[in-house]
């Protein structure tokens, strides 16, 4: 993985609501948590909003390994979860999962579907191409640990359905879902003919209704 991520922390004394909401509110901060593993405790701490929010813009932060700095400490972790304003958006608290080098970890990523445009069922056969998913549950170990996992729709035929078991995975790298049997290769995106509403055939009988008028005449 190319970019290196350092989320810089302090620790948080206070805890509860009232205290979070202060801290939002007079500190232009986020309540945040680092937890994980047996042997440590988890510790609370507090994030800069407007280096969250930046940070946040990149999509490889969602999928990547972080440096999380507080105090005299780092330790390395994924970002787990995030609770948004329901209106505003706004972070409102954020969990970081402490991850060890020889431990799999799960890891929602990205999906980047390629060569759409090009697709054999939407360039020859007049298809349109639907996502089923825009991201996949992974299980790999740190290292191993993909930004995203490229859908190359290129070779994808009309009236085709793809599903998890045809994605090419990078080394080390399952889906999450195929541990619990075929019955879980769920769909990731088709390619078919667009619908045809009612009104649009009956729009088009209509046309051809009209052109055979003329063409009597």
């Amino acid at each position: 993985m190319s970019d290196a991520f350092v989320v810089e922390a302090e620790l948080r004394e206070d805890q509860g609501k009232g205290a979070s909401r202060r801290l939002r509110r007079l500190e232009g901060k986020v309540p945040a948590i680092l937890y994980g593993t047996k042997s440590k405790k988890p510790v609370a701490l507090s994030l800069k909003d407007n280096e969250i929010k930046k940070a946040l813009e990149n999509e490889a932060f969602y999928s990547h390994i972080l440096t999380i700095k507080y105090g005299d400490k780092e330790e390395s972790a994924i970002l787990k979860d995030l609770q948004r304003h329901p209106s505003r958006g706004d972070v409102m608290h954020a969990d970081f999962m402490r991850v060890s080098k020889n431990q799999a970890i799960h890891v929602n990523v990205p999906l980047h579907f390629i060569n759409e445009e090009a697709c054999v069922g939407v360039k020859m056969g007049g298809g349109i191409v639907s996502h089923q998913m825009v991201e996949v549950e992974i299980i790999c170990l740190p290292g191993d640990l993909p930004e995203f996992i490229e859908v190359d729709m290129l070779e994808v035929e009309l009236d085709t359905i793809v599903h998890l078991t045809d994605l090419v995975l990078p080394k080390g790298v399952t889906i999450a879902a195929l541990q619990q049997g075929d019955d879980h290769d769920l769909p990731v995106c088709s390619v078919h003919k667009p619908k045809v509403s009612g009104a649009d055939e009956a729009e088009g009988e209509a046309e051809s209704t009209e052109e055979g008028g003329e063409s009597e005449d």
